[in-house]
């Protein structure tokens, strides 16, 4: 799944809430902590939290207790049109 694809799954108006974490994507829909793809008023689903999960007050282990949807796919390097 790409970072666009991902933004797509924020748990906003009935999609998916999905967030990615060291490069592996975790369903946290039916989560109560992440009601309408908002967790705590500080993270929003459809985003990379593996920077944020660093200084989260809970472990990793956490997050891995949820559905695993996919991978994140890195961004192909650009082009470069001339040499």
């Amino acid at each position: 799944m790409t970072t666009a694809e991902l933004a797509q799954n924020d748990g906003r108006e009935g999609r998916p809430a999905y967030v990615a974490v060291s490069g592996t994507i975790y369903n946290v829909t039916d989560s109560p902590r992440w009601k309408d793809g908002h967790h705590e008023g500080v993270h929003q689903a459809g985003q990379d939290l593996t920077q944020a999960l660093k200084s989260a007050p809970h472990v990793r282990a956490i997050v891995e207790r949820f559905p695993v949807v996919g991978k994140l796919e890195e961004a192909a390097p650009k082009k470069k049109l001339f040499s």
